[in-house]
């Protein structure tokens, strides 16, 4: 397939949906999704596994292109449209999403989608589709800043939250990747009550290669809910080399230098999975996490795991990982100098990390993520039956 890159406004007669999803049917879903964070990895993992639930899938690529590693990949699972539309939050206002609503819808009309899967909750404000919308909360500027700063939100960020407000509030459907998250989505926006909750996977395995004496980190640096600095500073005292590999410049100017760690730059996944199978220790520093996808990366390569103590991470990894303050580079220093100095240890977590990992794969996801298109979609033609 080739990536069709869409820049015009569409235009056309009023949208009419027929849904035919059914038990047995192949199914045709429109999903956004865009290359700049987790979204990416999240839609190919689910892409993965929803294949054997005979989804077929459309992606509506939205702000900076894809690599052509990414691209190659997306198009092995669907087809890849791209939108000169802009991601919210990179938007500098909503007057440059007012365009986005109606050209998914028609977008869906043509690729005859029987339901909509948006992957930012802002993307479902306004938008009168006649087929179901399902949004997907990753992360948002407004937990972001709940988690990483004191104080009122900043108030060229309260149209955003407004944004994510009305996508939900639109949606059929919420779904977030952890039980942490659904409760800081709650802390900010109000009770979500048509919100599931459906953990993140990972289809690769990545353990059987031997073991070798480094740390290994990745992340989209430039993001301060990452928390760089604080592995940067750890690597000064930490025994092993630390390598992390990301960006460390980010789409609005964002921007972070390390002094310690080597940094790999930012590298295809593939390179990452590769480290991952390598390092005997996986770190990930993050304050503001909704899922993690580096942990499980970490976990399912077997690696011992030292993670921040935040509520997502003791969710999903507590009694198999190793936990520190993420705001103290001391003592994550410490803790993988102890598992560097014990290998025995060090086998012992990798072990526990990898039997938990099994909980996070694309089957047990698509399979809930199926289920609950199929639902939507049921529900909405009892309703217009």
């Amino acid at each position: 397939m080739t990536m069709l890159r869409v820049t015009g406004a569409s235009t056309g007669a009023p949208i009419d949906y027929t849904s035919q999803f059914g038990r047995g049917e192949r199914r045709r879903v429109l999903m956004t999704v865009d290359a700049v964070g987790g979204v990416w990895r999240y839609a190919m993992e689910l892409a993965r596994g929803l294949v054997a639930h005979n989804v077929e899938l459309v992606f509506a690529g939205l702000g900076p292109e894809p690599s052509a590693d990414q691209t190659t990949e997306a198009e092995r699972l669907g087809k890849v449209v791209w939108l000169d539309e802009p991601l919210d939050w990179i938007a500098p206002n909503p007057a440059a999403l007012k365009n986005l609503p109606k050209r998914l819808c028609r977008l869906a009309a043509d690729e005859g989608a029987e339901l909509l899967h948006l992957n930012l909750p802002s993307q479902a404000a306004e938008i009168e589709a006649g087929v179901p919308v399902l949004v997907t909360s990753h992360s948002c500027v407004v937990t972001w800043w709940n988690a990483m700063r004191s104080g009122p939100l900043p108030e060229s960020w309260e149209w955003m939250k407004r944004q994510n407000a009305d996508g939900m509030k639109r949606a059929d459907a919420v779904v977030a990747p952890s039980g942490s998250h659904a409760q800081a989505l709650a802390s900010c926006y109000g009770e979500q009550p048509r919100i599931n909750v459906v953990n993140n996977s990972l289809s690769a395995f990545l353990q059987g290669l031997e073991k070798e004496p480094f740390i290994f980190a990745a992340g989209r640096w430039w993001d301060e809910g990452k928390n760089a600095r604080v592995l940067d500073e750890a690597a000064a005292e930490a025994s092993w080399p630390v390598l992390m590999a990301g960006a460390t410049e980010g789409p609005n100017g964002q921007s972070i230098n390390l002094a310690h760690a080597r940094h790999l730059g930012q590298v295809p996944h593939t390179q990452i999975l590769d480290h991952a199978r390598r390092a005997d220790i996986v770190v990930s520093p993050s304050i503001y996490e909704p899922f993690g996808l580096a942990a499980l990366e970490g976990a399912r390569a077997g690696a011992a795991l030292v993670l921040s103590d935040i509520p997502t991470y003791r969710e999903l990894w507590s009694e198999v990982a190793f936990f520190f303050d993420p705001n103290d580079p001391q003592a994550l220093a410490e803790v993988v100098n102890r598992l560097a100095e014990d290998a025995e240890l060090r086998t012992e977590m990798g072990a526990r990390a990898l039997a938990r990992s099994r909980r996070f794969t694309p089957d047990v996801q698509a399979g809930r993520m199926a289920a609950l298109y199929r639902q939507l979609v049921e529900t909405a033609d009892a309703g217009a039956a």
